[in-house]
């Protein structure tokens, strides 16, 4: 008889959030798998229970060679509980190299459904909830930054991004950049904790709100393309819409695949018109 992976969600914030099942779960485990042992000491404390079960470190460093002993122990019998520093286990988090052996093991896998960064954010960005996408965290480098929120630009469902304190200024500026100065947003920080912060606003605005500088969790909602406001396809508009763009500081290139985008042609054909006098 094979064992079950347990997904456990915990807070993002406050411990009170903890789903009831949570302390249940860690108190029965045979194994708990924690992106920080620490935070999961901490938790268990906080939660005033005691573990039966052993623990082992499981984070991005580490993941790929811990996951064939995890399955082993699932395949075992054994009850293995995942958890991550916050939230919901997979989501940006170690978890899914973990679930994806496990169910290619024929493994039960399931959740203790908990807090999560990304439908908080965006309940409370209010911006449109009836469609959305979380894109995760933004490349670090400006270029990767900027081709992949070119590719967003046509985007037409709220977009959910998680983001790092120190790169959250040169993520709103790209964003300004390749979205729009007037795009609708939300910047969440500290969510559910004692210094919680929602800032709404254009994203010109947020960006220079951030120039001050930013700290804590962030999270950052982000509304999605008006399906009427498309940049329009004829060469004089697609000539002062790449050069507003690299204005902001955006590459050609990366400025031509935005407004192709946003325009809902070909990059190519943005391409012919740009270095037609060439």
């Amino acid at each position: 008889m094979t064992g079950v992976l347990v997904l456990a969600g915990t807070p993002i914030g406050q411990v009170g959030d903890a789903p009831p099942r949570l302390a249940a779960e860690l108190a029965g485990a045979d194994v708990i798998a924690a992106e920080d042992t620490r935070r999961l000491r901490r938790l268990v404390s906080d939660l005033g229970i005691e573990l039966s079960g052993r623990i082992v470190s499981y984070f991005e460093g580490n993941e790929a060679a811990r996951t064939p002993a995890l399955v082993e122990a699932l395949q075992a019998g054994e009850r293995v509980v995942l958890v991550t520093d916050a939230g919901m286990p997979s989501v940006s988090d170690p978890g899914y190299r973990l679930v994806a052996a496990a169910v290619e093991a024929d493994i039960r896998v399931t959740a203790v459904p908990g807090p999560s960064a990304v439908l908080t954010a965006l309940a409370v960005s209010g911006l449109p909830v009836d469609r959305f996408c979380f894109e995760g965290f933004l490349p670090r480098k400006a270029g990767e930054r900027s081709r992949r929120l070119a590719d967003l630009g046509a985007e037409q469902r709220t977009m959910v991004f998680f983001e790092a304190p120190h790169r959250t200024l040169a993520a709103l500026e790209a964003m300004r950049d390749a979205l729009g100065a007037d795009r609708a947003a939300a910047v969440c920080r500290e969510l559910t904790k004692t210094h919680e912060e929602v800032r709404r606003g254009p994203l010109a605005d947020l960006a220079a709100w951030a120039a001050d500088g930013i700290r804590g969790e962030v999270t950052i909602v982000v509304a999605g393309a008006d399906p009427a406001a498309g940049v329009a396809s004829d060469p004089a508009s697609l000539r002062a819409a790449v050069a507003e763009l690299e204005e902001s500081g955006m590459r050609r290139k990366d400025a031509i695949a935005a407004v192709a985008v946003q325009a809902g042609i070909p990059k190519r054909d943005v391409y012919q018109v740009v270095h037609i006098d060439d």
